[in-house]
């Protein structure tokens, strides 16, 4: 019998050993399931457009409220990282100025042609200001200190999208391309409207965007992407510009509710065109 009860903790030594080495080496697992197929996700592809296919287009730009009730997973988290989710302005941000794995073109012209620097995109958003404070070994004395102000995503409160709404007579489908997407920071003085600080090609930005996850409502555990969320639809918007002859933006020339029923009729007339291809 002392035979069998050697025999048997000899067993159990390197199960035990085994099972403690485990669980010390493994890092504790933040739910039931590991999330690892979402970083190596990639995009859907688009189906591809023939020139002589497109027979109508419309080129329109249209603003994102990140404060919108639909819009609010793509405005939090406003931290940097919370239980594996980003805002959309981290997202764009860190792959611009850190990770620098997307192109960055100037605000000044949308059309992706004035490409510039992630150092250049940083002094836009990270400003040094000096501070003049009493020493601390002589009150009486002032002494000046340099305070750096890094960027604020919570500041990003508009998200401004170039796209080009066209009909392929080749699958008989009204389809959207989004081109560009642009960050709009709040300035201090709100009086000066919103700043736009870069445009990103969004094409390109689409492999980025399907590596994060967004917060879904009605099953946490069936999370979108971001690329997911512009594939779908899935947000509300405003129409501000449409493509015409004076290049004008609907500010210019329509004020108030009729800038509201203005953008409406934009985005009714894309509907109607399409409704009217058809014969029911």
């Amino acid at each position: 019998m002392i035979r069998n009860l050697f025999v048997s903790v000899l067993i159990a030594l390197p199960v035990v050993s085994t099972f403690g080495q485990s669980v010390l080496d493994d890092k504790v697992q933040d739910g039931v399931v590991k999330r690892e197929h979402i970083m190596n996700r990639k995009p859907i592809p688009y189906a591809p457009v023939r020139e002589a296919d497109v027979m109508w287009k419309r080129r329109i730009w249209r603003v994102i409220d990140l404060r919108e009730k639909i819009n609010l997973p793509l405005y939090f988290p406003l931290n940097n990282d919370v239980n594996g989710l980003r805002s959309l302005t981290n997202v764009i941000y860190k792959a611009v100025t850190e990770e620098v794995s997307l192109r960055v073109y100037s605000s000044a012209a949308d059309d992706f042609s004035q490409e510039v620097t992630p150092s250049e995109v940083k002094k836009m958003t990270e400003k040094n200001y000096e501070k003049v404070i009493p020493s601390m070994l002589d009150p009486s004395v002032d002494t000046t200190i340099i305070i750096t102000e890094s960027f604020s995503p919570n500041r990003v409160k508009k998200i401004l999208l170039k796209e080009e709404w066209f009909f392929d007579k080749q699958r008989s489908v009204l389809d959207v391309r989004i081109l560009g997407i642009c960050p709009l920071y709040e300035q201090e003085d709100k009086e000066k409207g919103d700043q736009p600080l870069f445009w990103v090609y969004f094409p390109e930005a689409r492999k980025e965007l399907a590596k994060y996850d967004v917060f879904n409502r009605q099953n946490p555990q069936e999370r979108r992407s971001f690329d997911d969320i512009f594939w779908k639809r899935q947000f509300s918007s405003y129409i501000i510009q449409e493509e015409n002859v004076y290049n004008r933006a609907i500010n210019e020339y329509k004020k108030g509710m009729d800038a509201l029923l203005e953008s409406n009729r934009i985005k009714d007339e894309i509907i109607t065109f399409e409704h009217d291809l058809w014969e029911f």
